[in-house]
């Protein structure tokens, strides 16, 4: 497990048990709710959100609205989780969320899972992240496999990803998340080394590239 703190945030990774975490598997933090410019692509657009409950006119689009004003609330029993179904297998980077503490209180998630797999019955827990009183967008790697460069991590393939609020601040029941995003892998290989003058490398393209 490895710690950090930044302008009063602190946020814990724990990683998939039989793994080691790299030192530099830290999440980046986003003051603000203004959502963060990242260069990696956002993949969420492409897969169905789902959710375990929602109170009305606060479902999963607020999740994917660009709006910090409007938030996903749900209404029921925890753990409170959202589904995201690709129609097929993605490498899926990181995760980006955004919580206020100081708007939310005890609605903000405290300890949030990310699960992974091929389907709702084989999802397996990838990452854990325990947060302090967040205030903005906080991004992260959902694996904490090395890369085979050793700079950075694997993705995950994986055509189900899930995020599970396991707990909220002060113990509270219903959890408000004000955005959501699914980042895929930057392409590592510049048009002139694949020798390709119109390469098709847009997240849409490589979603329907072949046939599941």
């Amino acid at each position: 497990m490895s710690s950090v703190s930044a302008n009063g945030l602190s946020a814990a990774i724990v990683n998939h048990p039989g793994q080691q975490l790299p030192m530099d598997g830290t999440p980046l933090m986003h003051p603000g709710r203004k959502t963060p410019h990242l260069p990696w692509p956002d993949i969420g657009q492409l897969a169905k959100w789902s959710v375990s409950s929602f109170k009305f006119g606060f479902g999963p689009e607020c999740l994917q609205d660009d709006d910090p004003d409007t938030f996903w609330h749900s209404d029921g029993p925890q753990p409170h989780f959202v589904t995201i179904e690709f129609p097929r297998k993605v490498a899926i980077q990181k995760v980006s969320v955004c919580l206020s503490f100081p708007l939310d209180d005890s609605y903000t998630p405290a300890t949030i899972a990310v699960r992974a797999g091929t389907g709702p019955s084989d999802l397996q827990d990838v990452r854990v992240v325990s947060l302090e009183k967040p205030d903005g967008w906080i991004t992260f790697d959902i694996s904490a496999e090395p890369n085979d460069d050793g700079d950075g991590f694997k993705p995950v393939q994986a055509y189900v990803l899930q995020m599970i609020v396991l707990s909220n601040h002060m113990n509270g029941k219903d959890t408000h998340v004000r955005g959501l995003r699914v980042l895929g892998p930057i392409e590592d290989m510049v048009d002139e080394e694949r020798g390709d003058p119109f390469p098709f490398l847009t997240p849409p393209f490589k979603m329907y590239e072949c046939i599941r």
